[in-house]
């Protein structure tokens, strides 16, 4: 992709995805649905769920899966209330700039 994605969107992704599931979901599904909209590596994706925890817009927990642990994160009241405010300023910023493209001349 050529354009950078800056760190409110990809926060604003997140959210989005975790949010899907009442129940949560796990990094490696989280991955590879971020992955339909942006390219994203877990080395980068990570590092977001680590601070979305600690902004307390996600929580986790832990389950057993074939005798392995894997890590769940489910989106708090906090995070609903910060994925509204992302999806309200995603419509009118996305809105302006595809109002300029339509407008350009090709």
């Amino acid at each position: 992709m050529v354009f950078n994605t800056g760190t409110a969107l990809l926060d604003a992704i997140v959210l989005a995805v975790v949010s899907k599931d009442m129940m949560g979901t796990y990094g490696y599904k989280i991955t590879q649905d971020v992955r339909r909209a942006i390219d994203v590596s877990e080395s980068t994706l990570y590092p977001v769920l680590r601070r979305l925890q600690k902004d307390e817009c996600l929580e986790t927990y832990d389950m057993a899966i074939d005798g392995r642990n894997r890590r769940y994160y489910r989106i708090t009241e906090k995070g609903r209330v910060q994925l509204n405010l992302y999806k309200s300023e995603w419509a009118g910023y996305s809105g302006k700039i595809t109002r300029i493209f339509e407008e350009a001349r090709i």
